[in-house]
């Protein structure tokens, strides 16, 4: 018995130290990822000593133990609070994607809270009836979005603290670009806190953005639309390659994060960074989910699997699936569901389709998997299936996408026309890489 005992145990530390289980390599020997915000009032309140500060962030601010960003300023006798900017969403998290959030003075924490999302841009009346039409038309431009002056009286330092997902199509890369041109056109610091890139800092996938033609707010520059890169890394690359006027820049990193890792592999606690992005497993798949969102079908806003879940009335589920997890798509297999979102695309309307699940994320492609689900969708279902022109183009940065699904040109191959521009923006982004 006890032999047989002795074999499982070893088995199993074998199993273990290989890196072989659910996917997780072993960190158990490295030391605790201690973020940007820590590492600023731990070694580096020089910064901040004596200013008055303007804070960007959201719940996602906060330190490892679950203390929030806010609070820790607050109670710093060094320097003081004086407001806050919030980036879609809200300060707060509590607007939906594309919702209007207006300025407010926050009674709780006694500070005025400015929007970075649509405050000098005051929506239609009727915005809410058709919030994703709105949301597309919105996204898509640069104003409303800025700094204004106004909104910096009494600031001598602006700090950014946000937790981006590792994908080009998200607001928050926009508002911190910028919130960094208005602190250099007004002569003051601008500061970074930085966090990991959740979907690790090594993969990248899809086209680099065509700039300036589909520049915009959910993609502002020429990087790829997974572009493995932290904040801190992408705010020295872009205030170095396009702002005008230089930003006085500091990025203070993290410690012990290497490029390698998930965030479920650095022990820090997951706060959802935005209301459609509860979980990891919902940010993995959002590289290439995020792509519907220039479609006629549901994204799965709405349920409590966003991105996850896909689909629309006229699928049936149970056919897709099959047709799906026949093609054998790396890392990844698909589910039946049916669901009827509470909110967005569909409200209220059953809708079949699949629940994506990623098995392997090591081997998981998610840009090309969701081509491959447009594809086999426009071969089972025809002019159903319709591609919102100037969105599907602004996300992906590129009308050529679009334009190749349309002549039915084989996913491979789009993909195949990515890998140039991949290999020049790796070279290019390599001198403001923190981590390795």
């Amino acid at each position: 018995m006890k032999l047989i005992l002795s074999s499982i145990f070893l088995s199993l530390a074998t199993l273990l130290a290989s890196g072989q289980n659910m996917n997780l390599k072993n960190h158990s020997l490295r030391p605790p990822v201690k973020l940007g915000v820590e590492v600023l009032f731990e070694k580096r309140l020089d910064l901040i000593r004596g200013k008055h500060v303007g804070l960007i962030t959201n719940p996602t601010g906060l330190d490892s133990k679950l203390d929030s960003i806010i609070d820790r300023f607050r109670d710093c006798p060094d320097t003081k609070l004086v407001a806050l900017y919030g980036p879609e969403h809200g300060v707060r998290g509590n607007a939906q994607a594309g919702e209007y959030v207006a300025f407010y003075f926050d009674e709780h924490l006694k500070l005025p809270v400015f929007s970075l999302y649509g405050q000098t841009h005051k929506p239609p009346a009727d915005m809410m009836t058709n919030i994703d039409e709105y949301m597309r038309t919105f996204d898509t431009k640069h104003e409303g979005k800025q700094v204004e002056k106004g909104m910096m009286e009494s600031v001598n330092v602006m700090v950014f603290d946000l937790q981006d997902v590792g994908t080009r199509v998200y607001t928050y890369i926009a508002t911190m670009a910028n919130a960094m041109e208005a602190a250099a056109n007004a002569g003051i610091p601008f500061i970074v806190l930085d966090r990991p890139n959740p979907i690790n800092g090594l993969a990248m996938e899809g086209p680099i953005l065509e700039y300036p033609e589909f520049s915009s707010f959910i993609g502002h520059y020429p990087i790829p639309l997974r572009h493995g890169m932290t904040t801190g890394e992408l705010a020295q690359f872009i205030n170095a390659k396009f702002l005008d006027g230089k930003a006085k820049l500091t990025v203070v990193p993290m410690e012990h994060w290497t490029r390698d890792e998930w965030f479920d592999e650095t022990a820090l606690p997951w706060t959802l960074p935005s209301p459609n992005l509860p979980t990891l497993d919902s940010a993995t798949v959002y590289p290439g989910q995020v792509i519907i969102e220039g479609t006629n079908l549901s994204e799965g806003r709405g349920t409590t699997k966003p991105f996850e879940f896909f689909g629309a009335p006229w699928i049936d589920g149970f056919v897709l699936a099959k047709k799906l997890n026949a093609l054998n798509l790396p890392g990844v297999k698909f589910r039946e569901v049916y669901f009827t979102p509470t909110f967005s695309k569909f409200k209220g309307t059953n809708c079949g389709g699949c629940q994506l699940s990623v098995m392997d994320r090591e081997k998981y492609q998610p840009i090309a998997t969701t081509l491959t689900i447009l594809t086999e969708i426009k071969k089972l279902y025809g002019d159903k299936l319709e591609l919102h022109k100037s969105y599907f183009d602004h996300v992906m940065g590129t009308a050529s996408v679009r334009e190749a699904l349309e002549r039915d040109e084989p996913v491979s191959k789009i993909m195949a026309a990515t890998q140039s521009g991949l290999g020049e923006f790796s070279k290019l982004r390599e001198p403001f890489l923190l981590y390795h």
